[in-house]
């Protein structure tokens, strides 16, 4: 009686074993490719199936709004969830908004928490030559997108009263080197261009 009570034991122990180490390897393999060696979140995202006012600008129908990590929801939603939780707003291939007279197809809310603001994404092929002003040429120059500091992170649309400063454009121009003379005029430049624009 004994040895079958052992035996049983053991059997049980085996199968334990055997399925912790399955599940161990499946998420070890599921986390390949990621540099950080898990497995990415699957952030709840909505294609929008009309002209939509989010974030204050007008995007067309067929954008995607990702929005952040969320415990009950992940992967494409069947409605709009909450606008303050929008992390990317990325419009469809080809398309663009205007931002600031400049064509732009995607914005992204700064993961640090403690800047308050966004990046702008250009597409510098779709301006027109009767369209470019100072501020779209200053932008132009860095070949890159702009960091956005704003009072009111519930707006992103090109809106001089609700914008701070320009905190980058692209990694030459960055308001985090203080001391460098070049990089802070640039900045200042493409920021007093944004304010003077229509």
């Amino acid at each position: 009686m004994k040895k079958k009570t052992y035996l049983i034991i053991g059997i049980s122990l085996f199968v334990i074993v055997a399925a912790a180490g399955y599940f161990i390897l499946l998420g070890a393999l599921s986390g390949m490719g990621n540099p950080t060696g898990g497995r990415g979140p699957d952030y709840p995202y909505f294609i929008t199936t009309e002209s939509t006012a989010v974030k204050n600008i007008v995007v067309p129908k067929g954008t995607k709004l990702t929005y952040e990590e969320h415990f009950w929801k992940e992967g494409q939603q069947e409605k709009l969830m909450n606008e303050k939780e929008i992390m990317y707003i990325e419009l469809p291939e080809g398309q663009t908004v205007d931002w600031g007279g400049v064509p732009v197809y995607m914005f992204v809310k700064f993961a640090n928490t403690e800047m308050l603001g966004f990046s702008v994404y250009p597409d510098f092929e779709q301006l027109s030559d009767d369209k470019i002003t100072k501020f779209s040429e200053l932008w132009q120059s860095c070949q890159s997108d702009l960091g956005i500091l704003v009072k009111n992170t519930d707006d992103w649309a090109f809106s001089p009263q609700n914008i701070m400063d320009i905190s980058s454009c692209s990694v030459n121009y960055q308001r985090f080197f203080k001391d460098d003379i070049k990089q802070q005029h640039f900045l200042d430049s493409l920021y007093s261009e944004l304010k003077a624009s229509k």
